[in-house]
């Protein structure tokens, strides 16, 4: 019998760098969109295309994350004039957006087309919201939910605090450690022109916020948002051609689970998460270390999420992570900023998507903040990380993405800038 978790350390090696991210688009992060879903994956698919410096004939591919009121890709890409020669659509928490660069090098590698877009399209604040309000409120109960609806776990934040309280009994990690998080992601998107809130919050703005759900403080949860988000990915050699500097993709991995994903506490530690088994696959296909990396996009559903992640992939030991998301290391100036655009908790919410945009616009040293644009067209930063100033990473080089469905499932994306 094969041992699944013995890792050949040739294994990905062959498709590192082989692929790039080419084209990254996005629409406004509004609370009301006042369009369909549809409307606004055809949107942030054009501002994606333009971007890359593709027309509708270069690309024959698409993905998405579909859940809630999203829309389907045969349909989007009639509307962009695009014929595809392979389209899914992919059911998927949070760690789809990473799982779905892997997907789309497995197709054009398997022959299956050649450009592939990848987008996300919701309406989470006006029409389908993640707390079970709008119209998810009068969806069918799941049979699978059930055993969940009678302990009252009807949201994200319900489901998941149990690891985070159990994180908080195993290694003392105290609230006030890790709603530096929050306060962290505000200071970066205070210095995005783009985020949904902008204005920097201290310490005690998050621990005197209301109480959600134990330990949650409605500052410790992600913002809701109508937005669309799409990316491109194609082979390198292809990738130079295009407008912008490619972003290469060193490794990924996708949907990688604990032994039980629907009921994750039943298998310990509770406080570890999918990150604990994806952190292996995901550097030994990257050829690279945590220590390597120079900015992470860690997904923050809420604070905790951040916190977890980043300790299960290596970035810190094991319950250590309050004391790396407090000490400064996660702030733009610090060690390794994490979540540059404000990310889910203050930019907008996208299911992971805006967190890989944000770092490719990193890694290309073209972060869209309020330093002026030059002669050249390119922004002139200016490193200077006071509010409403640069958010840009300087000398940033690889950067990797952790996506999060639940403790239990994930997913993780490394990247490096492309010559």
């Amino acid at each position: 019998m094969v041992d699944t978790q013995q890792l050949d350390a040739s294994s990905g090696a062959e498709l590192r760098e082989k692929y790039a991210i080419v084209g990254v688009g996005e629409t406004t992060y509004s609370r009301g969109s006042n369009m369909t879903t549809r409307a606004m994956a055809t949107w942030a698919i054009r501002n994606a295309m333009a971007d890359a410096g593709l027309a509708p004939g270069q690309v024959d591919g698409m993905m998405s994350y579909s859940s809630g009121d999203s829309t389907v890709s045969q349909l989007t890409a009639a509307d962009l004039g695009i014929r595809l020669n392979f389209y899914m659509d992919v059911f998927g928490g949070g760690s789809s957006s990473e799982a779905l660069v892997g997907m789309a090098m497995g197709v054009i590698e398997a022959g299956m087309c050649e450009t592939v877009v990848i987008f996300r399209s919701m309406n989470g604040y006006s029409q389908t919201r993640v707390g079970g309000t709008g119209a998810r409120a009068v969806a069918p109960i799941a049979a699978e939910q059930l055993h969940q609806r009678s302990y009252g776990w009807q949201s994200p934040g319900q489901m998941f605090a149990p690891c985070f309280m159990r994180h908080m009994h195993d290694y003392g990690t105290r609230p006030e450690q890790v709603a530096m998080v929050k306060v962290a992601h505000s200071h970066h998107a205070a210095n995005n022109p783009k985020a949904l809130y902008g204005k920097r919050v201290s310490l005690d703005d998050v621990l005197s916020s209301r109480m959600i759900c134990k330990p949650l403080h409605l500052l410790d949860c992600c913002v809701e948002t109508d937005n669309a988000t799409a990316l491109i990915v194609t082979r390198a050699d292809r990738a130079r051609d295009c407008r912008q500097i490619p972003v290469l993709i060193r490794g990924v991995v996708g949907r990688v689970s604990k032994p039980r994903l629907d009921m994750y506490y039943q298998t310990g530690p509770i406080s570890t998460v999918a990150g604990h088994y994806a952190a292996p696959r995901l550097w030994r296909n990257a050829g690279v270390g945590p220590d390597e990396i120079d900015l992470t996009g860690s997904y923050d559903a809420f604070t905790f999420t951040t916190m977890l992640q980043l300790e299960d992939y290596g970035f810190c030991k094991k319950g250590e992570g309050g004391d790396y998301v407090s000490d400064g290391t996660i702030f733009l100036g610090g060690r390794r900023p994490n979540n540059t655009s404000g990310g889910h908790l203050c930019e907008g919410y996208t299911h992971g998507v805006s967190m890989v945009v944000e770092n490719v616009r990193q890694l290309r040293h073209e972060a869209d903040d309020s330093c002026p644009i030059g002669a050249d067209g390119r922004r002139q930063h200016t490193y200077d990380y006071a509010e409403g100033g640069c958010r840009q990473v300087k000398d940033a080089e690889v950067s990797a993405n952790l996506g999060w469905a639940t403790p239990g499932t994930g997913s993780a994306l490394v990247m490096r800038r492309g010559a």
